[in-house]
């Protein structure tokens, strides 16, 4: 289970660093989308003219009025397909700038992220970002069928974390209060990113006090267990993509993936700021 969330968290920059870069911004503005309605329509494109509703639903942990906000009048200026497109030549744009088909060990490790992504295609029930992006045909350009795999992998995760926050009744807001407990990330970036109100976000925060899961603004014993445990539920419920590569798999890829997460971020692709 450890190799299999190394060959993923290693990887994971090739697909995330579409959330940052100026191609895939502009790209969508071109289009008529400004500001986070881009985000929201590009990663929502798969399921067609995705509702406020259903991304709500399924991005799990964004303020709903803020969704409902952004998306406003989204499907009228521009079709999925063409918002699809726009994410994929800007994927390709921003990877290409990273150097990334330039590096030796693409064709293997496309290779194995392929072959964990159609794993994962074969157990898509109950994950539907995931199985609306598994519906997509796979592009033709390895730097563009390794950016697809890793996505599909990424959703296949994202919709089992879902599914373990809600089995432990962790909501979206306090899904990020958690996780800003445990300073990984930024608060500052969590709370501007997701559009939480300060009395909203206060509010949700004493109710974790009042469950025993925060200590003042940190993770109590009790909070990091409970992180732990979702943690590693997640991982579990990822496993039927990397069971199919084995634990000398995962660490190949876990080994190989290394240098193009490493080249992602020095290409500066991935800005939380």
């Amino acid at each position: 289970m450890k190799t299999a969330r190394a060959a993923w968290r290693r990887l994971e920059p090739v697909h995330g660093m579409i959330y940052f870069v100026p191609e895939a911004r502009r790209r969508y503005g071109d289009l008529g989308l400004s500001g986070r309605a881009g985000y929201f329509a590009s990663r929502s494109a798969a399921f067609g003219r995705a509702s406020a509703e259903l991304i709500i639903s399924t991005f799990y942990n964004f303020n709903p009025a803020f969704v409902r906000r952004a998306v406003v009048g989204a499907w009228d200026v521009t079709t999925p397909q063409q918002v699809l497109d726009a994410r994929y030549a800007a994927a390709g744009e921003a990877l290409r700038r990273a150097a990334i088909h330039e590096l030796p060990a693409l064709d293997e490790v496309l290779a194995l992220t392929h072959r964990a992504a159609e794993a994962a295609c074969e157990n898509g029930q109950g994950r539907p970002l995931f199985a609306a992006h598994a519906a997509l045909p796979w592009p033709d350009e390895p730097v563009l069928r390794l950016w697809h795999a890793q996505t599909l992998l990424r959703e296949f995760r994202g919709d089992g974390h879902v599914a373990c926050l809600l089995s432990e009744g962790v909501g979206g807001l306090e899904a990020l209060i958690l996780h800003a407990a445990t300073g990984e990330v930024p608060v500052a970036f969590l709370r501007a990113s997701r559009a939480w109100p300060e009395e909203e976000w206060a509010g949700a925060q004493e109710r974790l006090r009042e469950r025993g899961l925060l200590d003042g603004d940190a993770l109590s014993p009790e909070g990091v267990r409970l992180r732990l445990h979702i943690e590693d539920r997640t991982d579990r419920l990822a496993l039927p993509a990397y069971a199919a590569l084995g634990d000398s798999g995962c660490a190949r890829l876990a080994e190989l993936a290394s240098p193009f997460g490493r080249a992602v971020k020095e290409a500066g692709l991935i800005q939380l700021g």
